[in-house]
């Protein structure tokens, strides 16, 4: 048997106001990899670029993923996938990749 709450709850409930949504811009970044970047993508096993592949395309709708920003270095950012980093800079609606490394080594 359902559990009865009553018309104060049914009218409370029914007639709740919702708040209107906050208007989202999508913004569709374009992404520019550096010449070093791509050395060290190519130093990878295949699997492991193309999940970073993959992880930089979600990227490029709203930096989905697992982006932050670093705080003591200014303006860069980085995108973690599995045990490595993808280490960017982001200026307007630019990606720009500059790194991409082990996780023990991209922070030094």
């Amino acid at each position: 048997m359902a559990p009865s709450f009553g018309w104060a709850f049914a009218a409370n409930y029914l007639f709740v106001r919702r708040r209107s949504q906050p208007k989202t811009v999508n913004v569709h970044y374009q992404i520019e990899i550096s010449h070093k970047a791509r050395e060290q993508l190519r130093a990878l096993p295949r699997e492991q670029r193309r999940q970073i592949g993959w992880r930089l395309e979600e990227m490029r709708d709203d930096l989905r993923g697992d982006v932050l920003k670093l705080q003591a270095k200014g303006d860069l950012y980085r995108l973690r996938v599995g045990n490595f980093r993808v280490l960017f800079t982001l200026e307007g609606a630019v990606i720009k990749v500059y790194a991409v490394k082990d996780r023990k080594e991209a922070y030094g």
